[in-house]
């Protein structure tokens, strides 16, 4: 079954030059992306099953390994793409509906379907590469489309954002490439199964420098605080299914990366103690910046960043435990804030925005927005029994018996996140929801196509807690991968290192 890896990069890549060529050609641009990433779901649920007998390895151009580039399907990167997929569709959907990929006839608008389809691509290439320089690759496409999504429409506040964005992304990859020569020039290699065994034998000093090197790279692209400014500034004024993507998705293949390369290139060390501490800053200083904020995208915004620190407490654990629990996290937050940041986008279609001093009375005009918002919202905060409160339950345990001082202060953190969480979606819910409208609005109908969707992925969180044991020891299956190394490895190199 190793013909299935490369089709989640093949599919959208195929898909999107035949986008390019129906050039302004709408409805067949649609379908092809529609049944493009159908494709790539349908590929990644058949990789979820199959890898539950080892890993799956492609060898692109049938050079082997380390000479040539290795494709590798687990558990996690099954996982992974299995999640990405599922989101990356409902949001196509969702824009559709909402007719971004048609907009105004003047603007630019057939590079829409061609760009979406190319970032997916490239999420898929970074979580099945088997080297560090095709996991940079894979960054970089997605990356490339991402600068034009961000700015598709070009107005003023979209340019400024996205020239923030841009020049954080072109940062992250400098240093990235820059860990990536350096390693090699230590190694000799850096195919990661190789590096699995090379990079233990070099100097401590000089291993550490590649790991920090790689970890700042990977913090600046999931966000991590101090390195995460950049974010509540470039997100809010994309377009709603982009930011949705965006927030969901793209900061979560920052912390694939971290998980694929402290685990299986690293393990434990002096630098799980500087992860911690940033896991405790990113999630206290992300919290309170939501509490300050009157603007539901930023809000939402901020809030990504804080969650972000719980699963890098997850990595920084080093446990199984830690790192189970940081991998149903991510699950869990993928499906659960693209789906807030796609309720956001409906709130600031129908009223015309998303400033809670303007909005009022959404309960009673618009019940079901309210539900809507109201379950993700929970979920996020943690309240039993959702999949947030069980993620949560999950990293907490895994840093009690860790039982260090550090350990418990961040369990500490975690709780004082959660609660403050919630603390922010009541407020939220209060002014947009709750109490009546300050300065009356006329309400813009909303698309079937839009509420539909959305109301999809939201099922589909809930569809997380429903799974949630079978979902959790796939995540903990996955986590004894990692930690074991081996099946990974020789699934690449065989038995010879």
């Amino acid at each position: 079954m190793t013909w299935l890896v490369p089709l989640p990069v093949v599919i959208p890549l195929a898909g999107a030059g035949l986008a390019v060529a129906l050039g302004r050609r709408s409805q067949l641009q649609r379908t092809v992306s529609v049944l493009s990433l159908t494709a790539v779901l349908a590929a990644s649920l058949t990789m979820l099953f199959t890898v539950d007998n080892g890993p799956l390895v492609v060898q692109v151009g049938d050079w082997p390994a380390p000479i040539g580039i290795s494709l590798v399907a687990d558990r996690l990167s099954a996982l992974m793409l299995v999640i990405s997929s599922a989101v990356t569709l409902c949001v196509l959907l969702f824009a559709l509906a909402q007719d971004l990929a048609l907009g105004d006839p003047d603007s630019p608008v057939a590079i829409f379907h061609p760009t979406y389809l190319v970032l997916t691509a490239g999420v898929a290439i970074s979580f099945l590469a088997g080297d560090l320089f095709n996991l940079y690759v894979g960054f970089e496409v997605l990356l490339a489309a991402s600068y034009v999504l961000i700015t598709l429409g070009g107005t003023r506040a979209r340019i400024r954002a996205g020239t923030i964005y841009v020049i954080m992304a072109i940062a992250s990859s400098t240093i990235f490439l820059l860990a990536v020569a350096l390693t090699y020039s230590a190694t000799g290699t850096v195919n990661m199964a190789q590096l699995a065994g090379r990079l233990a034998e070099i100097d401590p000093g000089i291993r550490l420098t590649l790991q920090m090197l790689l970890l700042v790279a990977f913090a600046v692209k999931a966000a991590i605080f101090p390195l995460s400014a950049w974010l509540p500034d470039s997100y809010p004024t994309a377009p709603a299914p982009v930011t949705a993507v965006f927030a969901g998705l793209l900061t979560k293949v920052g912390i694939y990366a971290m998980l694929r390369i402290q685990t299986l290139l690293f393990g434990e060390g002096p630098a799980d103690t500087i992860l911690m501490w940033a896991a405790l800053a990113t999630m206290l200083v992300g919290i309170l910046g939501a509490v300050a904020q009157s603007d539901l995208k930023r809000l939402l915004s901020f809030t990504l960043v804080s969650h972000i620190g719980l699963m890098v407490f997850g990595i920084a654990l080093s446990s199984e435990a830690g790192l189970a629990g940081a991998i149903f996290y991510v699950l869990h937050h993928i499906t659960v804030q693209t789906s807030l940041f796609l309720v956001a986008g409906l709130i600031e279609r129908r009223e015309g925005t998303t400033s809670l001093n303007r909005l009022g009375g959404l309960a009673r005009s618009a019940p079901l927005l309210a539900a809507l918002f109201l379950i993700p919202a929970f979920n996020l905060s943690g309240i039993p029994p959702l999949s947030g409160f069980l993620g949560k339950l999950g990293l907490l345990q895994a840093g009690v018996q860790a039982s260090t001082p550090l350990a418990y202060v961040l369990v500490g953190g975690s709780l004082l996140t959660s609660l403050l969480t919630l603390y922010v979606f009541v407020k939220a819910w209060n002014k947009a929801f709750w109490q009546p409208a300050v300065e009356p609005t006329s309400a813009t109908r909303l698309p079937a196509g839009m509420i539909g969707t959305a109301s999809a992925l939201v099922v589909l969180g809930f569809v997380l807690t429903l799974a949630a044991g079978p979902l959790f020891d796939y995540a903990t299956e996955a986590a004894r991968d990692l930690h074991a190394r081996t099946p990974y490895i020789e699934a690449i190199l065989g038995a010879v290192r």
